[in-house]
């Protein structure tokens, strides 16, 4: 699935604008038949950087495999959006990216995130470009 999400994520303009970065840790629940039925946010570093993490799980929609015949699983999956510079040298990065890491929204919970049964899915790389 790792290469089906670096095909299938695609970093929004507001992301790249903003050079934001950091990590999303998504929960979902898949059925029998491969279907997402619920999707979580346990935790975000920045709200921009969910929603390209939504729109690509909704696209493995009816991909998942249950593990031993199950009703429903549960999965955990991290994706970490990182910063590609390319000659930098030639860029001014730096205020853009405290401004981002100042602003950004994180996703916090203040209570216990209960698991059960959940298969913890290996971290998503997300990197992407930054010009000028």
């Amino acid at each position: 699935m790792t290469g089906f999400f670096k095909e299938n994520l695609v970093v929004s303009p507001e992301i790249i604008q903003k050079k934001a970065t950091g990590l999303v840790l998504f929960k979902f629940t898949a059925d029998e038949k491969g279907r997402i039925t619920k999707m979580i946010v346990y935790y975000a570093d920045d709200t921009i950087l969910a929603g390209p993490v939504i729109d690509a799980l909704k696209k493995s929609d009816h991909k998942w495999i249950i593990p031993d015949h199950e009703k429903y699983h549960d999965f955990i999956i991290p994706f970490s959006f990182r910063l590609n510079v390319i000659k930098p040298d030639s860029l001014n990065i730096e205020k853009p990216f405290f401004d981002a890491y100042h602003t950004r929204q994180p996703v916090l919970t203040d209570n216990q995130v209960p698991l059960g049964v959940t298969t913890l899915l290996p971290a998503v790389l997300i990197n992407y470009n930054v010009t000028q």
